[in-house]
C-alpha cells in the first residue's frame, strides 16, 4: 500500500493510549478503512502530567508496536490528539487591510496569526486558532470570507493554548520513539466537531466528554464553539467512591464500576436486592456487597457531575432552554440508565454518540463512545494533509525502520 495513503492517529489520555492505522480505500468510496488498532495503559500520566518519562514512552512504543504488527504497515509520522486540564481558550479580536480587491486564504491566515500574536501566553503554547466570525467592511456575522469584495477584514477567534511544559514533554516522548510529529489536536474541539451535526451546531448543543480525569462541556451556536469550561470531576472518581465506600482494592472497584453497576436502582419499584460475591472477583477477598448499596455509590457521584455540568451551562444562559440535545461521549457515558438520569437533571433530552458509520475494521470494533476524537482527527487529518511532506514520510519510514531494526538486534 502507498505509504502516503497511510494515516497514523495517537490518542493520549491520563490512562490509556490508543493507537489506531488506517486509510482510504478506493473500493469503499473512499470512505475510512482501519488497518490496525491497539489499545495499551498510560501508567505514567496522572491529570496529564507525565510523571515517568521512561515508562510513558515504553506504554507509546507498545501501542504503536502492537498497531503496526496488526496492520503490517510501519508507522513514520502520525497525528497526536490529546486533553489536558491545562487547556484554555481565550478569545480575541483583530482587524486588518485586504491585500487586494477580494478576500483570499492568505489574508484570513494572516489576520488569524495577528489574533494570536497580540495575546500575551507566558508558559503556554497556542494549538489552534479557530474562527468564530468573521466581519468583512460593514457585514456581520460571516462565516466564510473567501472571495468576497472587501477592504478591511476583522476576526473573532478563539485561541486552544495550553502549558508549554505538557505540549513539550509530549512531543519529546512522541520523537523519542522516532516518531515524526504532524500535527497535533485538542480532544476539546476534536469530539464536538465530529460528532455533532451542521444542524445541530447551527442551534443551541452542548457536548459534554466525561473523561478519565476531567470532564469538559461545550457549547455550540451558529457553527461555531461558544461556550468551553472544564469540570475538575471525572470518570474515575466513581472508581475511588467504590474503592473507598466498598473497602476493596481499585481494581476491583473498576470491574464493579464497569460490570455491574447501574444507576437509579433506589428509584425502581418493586425492586429485589441481590448481593455480588466479590470472591469471583478477587479470589483473596471474600465478601458480598449489595447491588443497591453500589448504585448509590456510583448515583451520588454521577448526580454530582450532572449538577456542575448544569452549572456550567447556566454561565452560559443555556441550562433546560436548548433547543437542540446533549450529547454524551466517552466511556463515563456508558453506565447503565444513564440517559434517564441524565435527562431527569438537565431537563434536556439526551444522546450518547456512537461511531457506527463507516467503520471497515479488522479484528476489532471502534464502535464505542471513547473513540469520538480518535475519529474525528482522522477527518480533519486527510483534511489538512500536504503533499509537501511527502518526501519527508518517506525519509522518516527508511530512518524509523532501520532504527528499529538495530534497536531489536541490540542487546
Amino acid at each position: 500500500m502507498n505509504i502516503e495513503n497511510i494515516i497514523t492517529v495517537i490518542d493520549i489520555w491520563s490512562s490509556k493510549i490508543r493507537t489506531i492505522i488506517w486509510c482510504f480505500d478506493e473500493s469503499l468510496n473512499n470512505n475510512m478503512k482501519i488497518l490496525g488498532l491497539w489499545i495499551s495503559d498510560s501508567n505514567a500520566i496522572r491529570k496529564w502530567n507525565i510523571l515517568d518519562m521512561e515508562e510513558f514512552k515504553s506504554n507509546l512504543d507498545k501501542s504503536l508496536e502492537e498497531a503496526e504488527r496488526m496492520s503490517w504497515e510501519q508507522v513514520s509520522w502520525a497525528f497526536i490528539s490529546f486533553n489536558s486540564s491545562s487547556f484554555e481558550v481565550i478569545s480575541n479580536k483583530w482587524i486588518i487591510a485586504v491585500s487586494g480587491e477580494e478576500v483570499t486564504f492568505d489574508d484570513v491566515e494572516r489576520v488569524l496569526d495577528m489574533t494570536k500574536n497580540w495575546v500575551n501566553l507566558p508558559n503556554r503554547e497556542v494549538l489552534k486558532v479557530i474562527p468564530d466570525t468573521f466581519w468583512v467592511d460593514f457585514e456581520e456575522w460571516i462565516k466564510s470570507p473567501i472571495w468576497m469584495s472587501a477592504r478591511k477584514l476583522e476576526v473573532k477567534a478563539n485561541i486552544f493554548t495550553v502549558w508549554s511544559n505538557i505540549l513539550n514533554n509530549i512531543k519529546k516522548s512522541v520523537e523519542d520513539v522516532w516518531i515524526e510529529i504532524y500535527d497535533v489536536f485538542p480532544n476539546l474541539i476534536s469530539s464536538p466537531e465530529w460528532v455533532l451535526t451542521k444542524r445541530q451546531k447551527e442551534l443551541w448543543v452542548v457536548c459534554i466528554d466525561i473523561w478519565a480525569s476531567t470532564t469538559w462541556v461545550t457549547v455550540y451556536e451558529e457553527w461555531v464553539l461558544k461556550f468551553s469550561s472544564l469540570i475538575p470531576i471525572w470518570w474515575d472518581s466513581v472508581t475511588s467512591d467504590i474503592a473507598l465506600w466498598v473497602r476493596t482494592s481499585i481494581d476491583v472497584a473498576e470491574k464493579l464500576k464497569l460490570e455491574y453497576a447501574e444507576l437509579n436502582l433506589a428509584k425502581k419499584e418493586n425492586y429485589n436486592d441481590s448481593e455480588i460475591d466479590i470472591s469471583k472477583i478477587n479470589d483473596s477477598e471474600e465478601w458480598s456487597v449489595s447491588r443497591l448499596f453500589l448504585s448509590k455509590i456510583v448515583n451520588a457521584r454521577y448526580e454530582e457531575i450532572l449538577f456542575f455540568v448544569k452549572e456550567e451551562l447556566k454561565k452560559a444562559w443555556k441550562d433546560w432552554m436548548l433547543p437542540e440535545w446533549a450529547i454524551f461521549v466517552w466511556w463515563g457515558s456508558k453506565m447503565k440508565w444513564f440517559n434517564e438520569l441524565a435527562k431527569e437533571i438537565l431537563k434536556l433530552p439526551v444522546a450518547i454518540w456512537v461511531p457506527i458509520e463507516n467503520d471497515y475494521i479488522w479484528t476489532t470494533s471502534i464502535s464505542d463512545p471513547s473513540f469520538a476524537w480518535v475519529v474525528w482527527t482522522f477527518i480533519v487529518s486527510n483534511k489538512y494533509r500536504d503533499t509537501r511532506w511527502k518526501i519527508v514520510f518517506n525519509f522518516w519510514w527508511i530512518l524509523s525502520s532501520i532504527t528499529k531494526v538495530l534497536k531489536k538486534l541490540l542487546p
